[in-house]
């Protein structure tokens, strides 16, 4: 009764403010265009229709609110009022009451608030969805900003989640693309990234870890973590002083250089993903600045941790022979790789797929990053993939959200960025350290330390093992046959071992033999 109940809701919101309007004007059947003139029979609107739709938003709640934040990003996809609009979500959500919020800060510390901060600033800098953020100073004068949970939060979110989960266990009986979408395992990844940005400990750690991934790059900046001052409901780091990145027009004044500055982003972003497989998964404008301080001046500044996103050696290693055959126009290659992973069946036809996948891509190339949508690639790529039973990946949810905020992001930062040439020499550089002699070498030095423990113990092994089959000997003679295979197994075993170890011998030699 409960989601019956938050579905009324949902569409009452709908109705009150428009937006079966909206949702109706798309369409060019007559049926449909009768059904959108009679249900606005007699409604009169004084919003214009991006005001409204980001006000039914904020109401409904802050799943529907990050739903806006990432339409925000595709301007090419929406009309320009209404993208305008949806991009005051991305910071700009109406804020809990300064007072209610230093009452949260000192129910989370137990103390009163001047025995933490030397001041606080009751007037929030950025309100978002599920927590808002105020400066501050230490009693030692340090600056830091504050990060506060929204009250009653939980509840809400799983009230929607809830409702979501029926949602998908509907399609999935209805729709004919139900099961091939998998959308309760969506659901389910949506869930769990949900419930991590609801405890801001947790977004701690994931704001170190990125920090410490990132501190070679020097191409971003990640706010220090004041451990002593995070709790689960509140969050005190570094303060960072930079340009929102959305004000392209202040970026300009300022002296930075806009195309770097895309280049930089599509580099960090690759580097988190195929580099660390950890990579910040919620990359909208309003999370991102570039600094303003001389000493880092035009770096990215990566707020908002809550959300990130993790990809296995197995997830990296797919991806990026993808991306490569992509780039190289190898569309065989990308079609083998679908089967070569079980996203499609068996039995389909690789020249069948290949030339479904060129017909999609290949219009895309040598083109600039304003004459291509990703938003319409994927499309297609979803259109052919429901053709040939592509079974869609959750884990990678987040990487194709992500990638569609750096493409947002990109497009407007420079128009001119091509997206293709960027990526593709990272790319190339990655896949020869993973599998060249470089990869070959790193690994050995990694394994290194288990390799020192095994090698004194393979004779005493060895021993064991070549004398095991004979002691089982007498006890059974029809085991014979299966005795003498063991035998040419395990002799063959020890050669592998001592072949092995006289491998990892060479290889040490040489990288000593320069340092005596």
């Amino acid at each position: 009764m409960r989601r019956l109940w938050r579905l009324v809701v949902i569409v009452v919101t709908m109705l009150r403010f428009g937006l079966d309007e909206l949702a109706l004007a798309g369409f060019r059947q007559r049926w449909v265009r009768a059904l959108a003139w009679t249900v606005t029979l007699g409604r009169r609107f004084d919003q214009p229709r991006g005001v409204r739709l980001r006000q039914a938003l904020e109401k409904l709640g802050p799943i529907f609110v990050k739903f806006g934040q990432v339409l925000s990003t595709r301007r090419d996809l929406l009309p320009l009022d209404v993208a305008d609009e949806l991009a005051r979500l991305q910071d700009r959500v109406p804020p809990i009451p300064g007072a209610q919020a230093k009452a949260l800060v000192e129910r989370a510390f137990g103390q009163p608030i001047g025995a933490v901060f030397g001041s606080f600033e009751t007037e929030p800098v950025a309100s978002a969805s599920i927590a808002q953020v105020h400066f501050a100073t230490l009693p030692d004068g340090r600056e830091v900003a504050v990060k506060v949970l929204r009250p009653g939060m939980l509840e809400l979110i799983d009230s929607d989640l809830d409702l979501l989960h029926t949602l998908a266990r509907w399609i999935e009986r209805l729709s004919s693309d139900g099961k091939r979408l998998r959308p309760r395992e969506v659901v389910a990844e949506f869930d769990t990234y949900l419930h991590d940005e609801l405890d801001l400990v947790r977004e701690a750690a994931n704001a170190a870890q990125l920090r410490r991934n990132m501190q070679g790059l020097n191409l971003v900046l990640i706010p220090e973590m004041l451990w002593d001052h995070c709790t689960p409901t509140v969050l005190v780091m570094e303060r960072m002083h930079g340009i929102p990145i959305g004000q392209v027009q202040r970026l300009r004044d300022a002296g930075v250089d806009l195309k770097k500055l895309a280049r930089d982003g599509v580099t960090i972003f690759f580097t988190q993903v195929f580099r660390d497989g950890y990579f910040h998964a919620d990359m909208h404008p309003g999370n991102i600045q570039v600094s303003t301080d001389p000493a880092t001046f035009g770096r990215y500044v990566a707020l908002d941790f809550g959300i990130i996103g993790t990809l296995t050696e197995w997830d990296k290693e797919y991806l990026a022979q993808n991306f490569i055959a992509f780039f190289r126009r190898d569309y065989k290659r990308v079609a083998e790789l679908h089967l070569e992973s079980g996203w499609v069946p068996a039995a389909t036809r690789v020249d069948a797929l290949e030339n479904a996948i060129r017909a999609v891509c290949e219009p895309h190339f040598d083109r600039p990053l304003k004459d291509i949508s990703l938003g319409q690639v994927l499309l297609r790529l979803f259109q052919t993939s429901r053709r040939f039973n592509v079974q869609i990946q959750p884990q990678l949810v987040l990487l194709q959200k992500t990638l569609l905020n750096i493409e947002g992001l990109g497009r407007q930062l420079d128009p001119e960025l091509d997206l293709w040439s960027t990526a593709k020499p990272f790319l190339e550089r990655w896949m020869n350290q993973q599998v060249g002699w470089q990869g070959l070498l790193e690994r050995l030095q990694r394994e290194a330390p288990r390799y020192a423990q095994l090698l004194p113990e393979l004779p005493r092994l060895l021993h064991r093992a070549l004398q095991a089959p004979e002691q089982a000997a007498s006890e059974s003679a029809a085991t014979l046959a299966l005795l003498a295979e063991q035998r040419r197994t395990n002799r063959l075993l020890q050669g592998l071992l001592f072949g092995l170890f006289g491998f990892v011998a060479g290889v040490a030699a040489v990288r000593l033999w320069p340092h005596g």
